[in-house]
């Protein structure tokens, strides 16, 4: 096949979120992702449901953009990327679900699959804010937090496929019960559900986002401030650990929460630095793909399934 036929496919590709599935579709050579969407994830209707929600994505995608050559999903959690498979995804509820093998009987494709945190570090390490960085930490906080850590340009993904469970570091050993049976965990206390759901449970004010608590403390409102501020913190506590072990020339903060720009950059820098003695201070600095990193992350993996085929073994 030529390189030309090569660079010239294009691939579907699906983020699956605790709140969102995000999809679209590359072709090689395209600067953006094309056929974009978005659709609930509704992980309270079952593992069984989500699932089917997942495929009717593809499958719409697909509908889009007939001539697709293949496809790209990842998923949070842990994951096995070798036998396709997802090991627990806590926030959809599955244990065990052969996401890949599904999804290629489903859409008669082949299939790339992947972690989306990692997958989103890849995209960000060849396309944005880890360019021409060998050794970073993208750490996007969502619904969940988690961390891909890259070294030489290749992410780590440790001896069971499990390295970069940022958000399950106890940062608050008496603090709330995690959905991972933990006590404490950073996600508790820093990622985006936990940040609006804490306000929620604080002041009564239900329909509340993370974003709005940060917008209301910006405002004077001493709770939300208390909640962010506190959040911040914990983020800090965890990343300190993170910087110590990995030593990263740069931290690329992603998710919803980064959009915030520097009234959340700024006061985590300084949190950072409060709490490094010896260790190097890291460049902490906005993921430039935004929400769409793990997308397409999820393309790039696809096109890499591809041109492995094109070569042959």
């Amino acid at each position: 096949m030529s390189t030309a036929r090569t660079a010239a496919r294009t691939v579907i590709a699906l983020d699956v979120g605790g709140t969102y599935i995000k999809g679209g579709t590359l072709t090689g050579g395209a600067p953006a992702l094309e056929h974009t969407d978005r659709w609930y994830t509704r992980a309270d209707r079952g593992p069984e449901a989500v699932l089917e929600t997942v495929l009717a994505c593809a499958e719409e995608l697909a509908g889009r953009c007939p001539d697709v050559d293949a496809a790209g999903i990842v998923v949070p959690g842990i994951v096995d990327e070798e036998s396709g498979l997802a090991v627990l995804a806590g926030n959809l509820g599955w244990t065990g679900v052969p996401v890949q093998d599904w999804l290629a009987e489903h859409l008669c494709l082949p299939v790339a699959f992947g972690h989306d945190v990692r997958a989103g570090g890849l995209a960000e390490a060849r396309l944005g804010a880890g360019r021409g960085c060998a050794d970073f930490l993208f750490v996007p906080v969502g619904t969940g937090i988690a961390a891909a850590a890259f070294s030489r340009g290749r992410a780590l993904a440790g001896g069971h496929g499990r390295a970069g469970e940022l958000g399950h570091v106890v940062v608050r050993p008496d603090g709330a019960r995690c959905h991972c049976g933990g006590r404490g965990c950073l996600e508790t206390v820093a990622s985006a559900a936990a940040i609006a759901r804490r306000y929620s449970r604080a002041t009564g004010r239900h329909g509340i986002t993370a974003r709005d608590v940060q917008r209301r403390a910006d405002a004077g409102d001493t709770v939300a401030a208390g909640i962010w501020a506190e959040a911040i913190e914990a983020l800090a506590d965890a990343l300190a650990t993170a910087v110590t072990l990995y030593d990263p020339e740069r931290v690329v903060g992603g998710g919803g929460l980064a959009r915030a720009g520097e009234a959340y950059l700024t006061p985590l820098r300084e949190a950072l630095a409060r709490r490094l003695s010896f260790q190097a201070m890291p460049e902490v600095t906005e993921a430039r793909l935004g929400d769409q990193a793990g997308c397409m992350g999820a393309a790039l993996l696809a096109h890499d399934l591809l041109a492995r085929e094109a070569t042959g073994p």
